[in-house]
C-alpha cells in the first residue's frame, strides 16, 4: 500500500492557513484535512492554551497524521504549531511530510482576525492576547520554519494565488 502524504500548513493566527487548506481540500476532495481548532473544539473544549495542553494536542494531531498516512491517505493539518519542536516530530515520524511555511505579518494577521468569520477558531484571538491570553507571535512565541519544503508569503500575493501555490506543491507530491 502506497503512503500518503502529510502538509503541515503553519503560520501565526489569522496567517490564511485555514483559507489555503480548505482550498486544498476543495481542489483535491480525497485529502483529509486535520484542523487544529476543529479538533481542539472536541479534545478540550474549555481550552487553557497552556504549554502543557498545546503539547498534548500538538502531539495528537502529529499521532493522527502519523496513522492516517500509513493507511495511504495524504493530510493537509491546518495548525498554527508554534513550536519548531512539534513540526520537527512529525518530520521524524511521517515519511512524506512537508512543511509549509504561511508568512504574513502579525499586522496582516491582527488585521484579518476581526473579520473572519471561522466556524472553529476562537473569535477576538488578537484581543484577547491584550488581556494576557497565551497567543503565538504575542505573548508566546512562534518559532520560525528553519528549512520548510515551501514559504507561502502572503504579505505579496492575493488567497487565489496562494492557494495555487498550495494545490500546485501538493498535487506534485501525492
Amino acid at each position: 500500500m502506497k503512503r500518503g502524504a502529510a502538509f503541515w500548513l503553519t503560520g501565526l493566527p489569522g496567517s490564511g492557513k485555514t483559507t489555503l487548506a480548505l482550498a486544498a481540500k476543495e481542489a483535491m476532495p480525497e485529502l483529509v484535512l486535520l484542523q487544529m481548532d476543529e479538533m481542539r473544539k472536541v479534545v478540550t473544549p474549555e481550552p487553557t492554551y497552556s504549554d502543557n495542553e498545546r503539547e498534548y494536542l500538538y502531539r495528537a494531531l502529529v499521532f493522527t497524521a502519523l496513522v492516517l498516512t500509513r493507511e495511504g491517505h495524504s493530510v493537509v493539518m491546518d495548525a498554527t504549531g508554534n513550536r519548531r519542536a512539534w513540526r520537527d516530530l512529525a518530520r521524524r515520524l511521517i515519511p512524506g511530510f512537508h512543511e509549509v511555511f504561511i508568512k504574513c505579518p502579525l499586522e496582516t494577521c491582527t488585521l484579518r482576525e476581526k473579520t473572519r468569520k471561522d466556524v472553529f477558531a476562537p473569535p477576538d484571538i488578537y484581543k484577547k492576547a491584550e488581556a494576557g491570553w497565551p497567543v503565538p507571535g504575542v505573548n508566546v512565541p512562534y518559532e520560525e520554519p528553519d528549512t520548510p519544503e515551501l514559504i507561502i508569503d502572503c504579505s505579496g500575493m492575493g488567497p487565489e494565488k496562494a492557494a495555487s501555490e498550495i494545490i500546485e506543491y501538493i498535487e506534485s507530491r501525492v
